[in-house]
């Protein structure tokens, strides 16, 4: 079935399977199985009250009817009712080659976070007097802070790159810089090389951060899409805690050319990935598009129906704008976009404050604070890393069984009470001997907290490659993350100044009300996305209502009021 003689990246990628067509690839076991995991239920009740359908198996007879079928003519009711009944999920090949590119992503995500905890690595080593580029407080804090000042000129960039060249190309440009940057602090042989292989670094990861999130959001089914660009906050942790690792057992220098491993893994796996269908399907690569959707669904079928999908909305929008290219900021006035915009930033200050990052950076003097005790700086580094990468994997595992909604909730009132706690335990022990007992009771109130508060950790992401529609998705991503990384390093500044005119049991109060803020803004305005597609949940942002509650309520039995995987609805 060869769709074009020009050679893509996607020809490394599909597999020619014509026995697709003719046996069970593409089909489900059973009516119930199917129904049970798209929700889809309702299309099918016709075919179950007829006589035939109880006397035989027609699912088989009925999608490979489907399948030989030319299932895009125009006004035929017949051919539409077929591609209905399309299975809207992929078969197993298709999954294990959405994980194949997911893990591609994952190692460039752990690439991404050896350069943050780089720093807690390469200071303490600094500062030894014997060193022959030893540091001073000055320099050592300029050097853990220039990455935080240059990841948001990277994530600037990122827009306009992966809008004008693709997702994949823009993830593989970004690899460059950070490769460089590594090599830089390899072979560093003054401070200000040190200082120059961080700002490479960080511009880099800048660069990095929307496509891969993009990317991951557009090649993933529904009903996997949460988990798998949550997964990249796993792998994230885990650089963090790789670097730490390292860095416990080996010079800084060795440690910097160890960082170069990950970036070289990871472009090879990259330069092999197809390009995201919904980007090569809206510049016109129509035949890269069907390829890479037969690979990542497993099924031509599936392929062209969901190709179908996004060539009329394509089209549809071109139009709305009379055939010209719709204009950057005059679309940032759209409800469809104005809605989730509204929510992805709200949300992002909400979480800032709530010290999603703060106790990580500052995680040393928090417990000092709280408990008195004496901590070793890379023993207290590692360990948060442990428990941050072990909620971050938990968290992902539950996009897979809770709905968005649910989880949030749940991690915002955890996180909340946990603060709440955390203040109260220091105003009655306020000016009392520290005892050992106040280390323990702390500990454990704070790893509480941060095991509630990861789940804020994944949602930013998941938020950008699901709530943006897509004619802006590219351009506007990297400029949250811009915005995102600006206010973090804002914060993360003033905090000093905050503890001082706050103290700890004021800031832990502040996290718990920002908390109990975020899961209310998310309560009120985040839509139920787990299942839907895209395509659903670009629609429901172009309906008049702004809170969730105001929805037009469909079935009973179900999520948020729609089937999963179901259009969401709302009152006009």
């Amino acid at each position: 079935m060869k769709i074009s003689e020009s050679y893509s990246p996607e020809d490394r990628w599909l597999e020619e399977d014509k026995a697709c067509l003719e046996t069970e690839h593409c089909l489900p076991a059973s009516i119930e199985r199917h129904d049970k995991e798209t929700g889809l239920d309702q299309t099918r009740t016709a075919v179950k009250d007829t006589p035939t359908a109880k006397e035989s198996t027609p699912m088989y007879d009925a999608q490979k009817q489907c399948l030989t079928d030319p299932p895009f003519v125009d006004g035929n009711a017949q051919k539409k009712r077929s591609l209905a009944e399309i299975v809207s999920v992929s078969t197993t090949r298709g999954v294990f080659h959405q994980l194949l590119l997911t893990s591609a992503v994952l190692l460039l995500a752990a690439a991404c976070g050896m350069p943050i905890g780089y720093s807690a690595v390469l200071l303490p080593q600094l500062y030894n007097a014997n060193e022959s580029l030893a540091i001073d407080i000055e320099m050592g804090s300029w050097i853990a802070s220039v990455h935080s000042l240059a990841t948001p000129i990277g994530s600037f960039a990122s827009g306009p790159i992966m809008d004008r060249w693709g997702r994949r190309p823009a993830l593989l440009l970004a690899i460059v810089p950070l490769f460089s940057g590594w090599v830089l602090l390899a072979t560093a042989t003054s401070h200000f090389l040190l200082l120059l292989g961080r700002v490479v670094a960080g511009i880099s990861v800048g660069l990095i951060a929307a496509p891969a999130q993009i990317l991951l959001a557009e090649i993933a089914e529904p009903r996997l899409r949460g988990s798998l660009i949550g997964a990249p906050f796993v792998s994230y942790s885990l650089g963090i805690l790789l670097v730490y690792a390292l860095g416990s057992q080996f010079h800084w220098r060795a440690v910097a050319w160890g960082g170069t491993v990950l970036p070289l893994l990871s472009f090879i796996a990259i330069f092999f990935a197809p390009e995201s269908p919904v980007w090569l399907a809206r510049n016109d690569r129509s035949a890269r598009a069907f390829k890479a959707l037969t690979w990542l669904r497993g099924c031509p079928a599936q392929a062209k129906q969901e190709l179908h999908k996004l060539t009329e909305r394509f089209e549809a929008e071109q139009q709305e704008n009379n055939g010209r290219p719709s204009r950057f900021w005059r679309s940032l006035t759209e409800t469809a976009i104005v809605k989730p915009l509204v929510i992805i930033n709200a949300f992002h200050v909400l979480q800032i404050l709530s010290g999603t990052y703060l106790v990580v950076f500052y995680a040393v003097d928090i417990i000092s604070d709280l408990g008195g005790s004496d901590i070793n700086s890379i023993q207290a580094a590692v360990l948060t890393a442990i428990v941050r990468l072990a909620f971050t994997f938990l968290y992902c595992f539950l996009l897979l069984l809770m709905p968005r909604r649910t989880m949030v909730a749940l991690s915002g009132l955890g996180s909340g009470l946990s603060c709440v706690a955390i203040a109260a335990f220091m105003y009655v022990r306020a000016g009392q001997p520290k005892t050992p007992l106040d280390t323990y009771v702390a500990a454990v109130l704070i790893l509480l907290y941060i095991g509630a508060n990861t789940g804020f950790m994944t949602m930013p992401g998941i938020m950008i490659g699901e709530l943006l529609p897509a004619k802006i998705r590219g351009q506007i991503a990297g400029y949250l993350f811009t915005i995102f990384n600006l206010l973090l390093f804002g914060v993360a500044k003033g905090f000093p100044y905050a503890k001082a005119a706050l103290k700890t049991q004021g800031l832990f109060l502040m996290f718990g009300c920002a908390s109990f803020g975020a899961s209310l803004l998310l309560f009120l305005l985040l839509p139920e996305t787990k299942g839907r597609s895209l395509h659903d949940i670009e629609d429901y942002f172009r309906q008049r209502n702004w809170l969730w509650m105001n929805r037009k309520r469909v079935g009973k039995g179900t999520i948020g009021g729609t089937e999963e995987g179901a259009p969401l609805e709302s009152k006009k």
